[in-house]
């Protein structure tokens, strides 16, 4: 791993190169993208493209989910000089709470949550999580920023990659939306 090789064209997306194939069978993720974060410039450039599309938008704070969606969700606070709010899985927050059940990518039934005292009515709230497959844990993330009153429009929300799949379609109609994937390369990303 070359941490330190910057390519003279930098094209959007030309950071996905550094994600890993998974190597350890269908109970894990099919790219691991912790790679990419070790690389000063590819972490920039992803975040930077994250956040384009947003530019000049209100946004109040930054969500991130639990756990690869704080590294970007706290990368994207810190650009735009913003707080970030952590969307726990159920189990790790010693305050009051609100939950919410979903189903991830694997099809496992999950439970996440956040803090009730962290999203006064009103707060737009811009959602980051590190890939969005079925759109089971992104869509419960939306609706407890929405049962506390906070708003993901004209916020939205942003991921390395938002696969095509039902999930992520019912997010493109209703949110902004924000990826690194290049249209040229969306179909490599659906069909993995």
């Amino acid at each position: 791993m070359d941490l330190c090789h910057v390519p003279a064209a930098r094209e959007k997306g030309w950071y996905l190169a550094l994600m890993a194939p998974n190597v350890k069978g269908p109970n894990y993720a099919w790219l691991d993208p912790s790679r990419l974060y070790c690389h000063p410039q590819g972490l920039q450039d992803c975040v930077a493209d994250l956040l384009q599309p947003f530019q000049g938008d209100a946004i109040d704070m930054v969500a991130g989910i639990d756990a690869m969606g704080f590294i970007l969700g706290a990368a994207a606070a810190a650009t735009l000089q913003k707080g970030f709010l952590a969307i726990r899985k159920a189990g790790h927050l010693c305050v009051q709470t609100v939950a919410q059940p979903y189903t991830d990518y694997s099809g496992r039934r999950k439970v996440m949550e956040v803090r009730t005292d962290a999203i006064p009515p009103g707060l737009r709230i811009l959602l980051v999580d590190q890939w969005v497959e079925t759109g089971g844990t992104m869509r419960a993330a939306i609706e407890l920023v929405e049962k506390l009153g906070g708003v993901c429009v004209p916020a939205g929300v942003a991921a390395i990659c938002m696969e095509n799949s039902e999930g992520g379609q019912w997010i493109r109609e209703r949110y902004k939306c924000s990826h690194c994937v290049p249209p040229r390369l969306q179909p490599r990303f659906d069909q993995h």
